[in-house]
């Protein structure tokens, strides 16, 4: 059983390590997420299970504050509002409970952050299809190789592709990756170094 921890640690590594590609990719998307804010822009945030998990610390990190002292940012996941989410499910379809949200909250001003493992989330899909109606940035957290995401993104949209195909390894650079994101947007604003 031991073994199998020091296994899942190696493979976590070994992963991280093959990640650091996505460098230039995560400062573009902080720099997106950055000149968002700075017009007045918000970020909304979704995703499923673990990825909705993701979506909503992503956003209270730019609410709340993440290592630094700030005023508070304008973030919304689009994952916790259980009334809203139950009803457009009921009265449409779960493949809507993303894409009705970025619709009526949505701005041209504003990124999406759309967060699936596999890339391949039905409803993360329609969001983004949104979000492209509405003018919005998209940046992507995906993995394996990127699903029907990828090519539904956009000139001028990121795509941070995790180079794993297990879920537990792709969500936990995920969360890396949401961290290096609120970093460098303080170290932006607050010009921290």
């Amino acid at each position: 059983m031991e073994e199998r921890v020091l296994e899942h640690f190696r493979e976590s590594l070994a992963v991280k390590q093959a990640s650091t590609e996505l460098a230039p990719l995560i400062t573009a998307a902080a720099h997106a997420m950055t000149q968002a804010l700075l017009s007045d822009g918000k970020i909304l945030s979704c995703g499923n299970g673990g990825s909705a998990a993701d979506a909503q610390h992503f956003s209270s990190e730019l609410l709340n504050r993440f290592e630094l002292e700030r005023p508070g940012l304008p973030a919304l996941a689009l994952t916790t509002d259980s009334s809203t989410l139950t009803s457009i499910a009921n009265d449409y379809e779960f493949a809507d409970v993303f894409a009705k949200q970025v619709r009526a909250l949505g701005q041209a001003d504003d990124v999406l952050l759309a967060i699936s493992t596999s890339g391949n989330s039905g409803n993360v899909l329609r969001a983004i299809h949104a979000a492209h109606e509405r003018g919005m940035t998209v940046v992507a957290l995906t993995g394996r190789d990127g699903g029907t995401i990828a090519p539904a993104l956009a000139p001028g949209d990121l795509e941070l592709r995790v180079p794993a195909q297990r879920t537990a390894r792709i969500q936990e650079v995920h969360l890396l990756i949401i961290h290096c994101l609120c970093d460098l947007i303080d170290a932006e604003l607050l010009g921290a170094a």
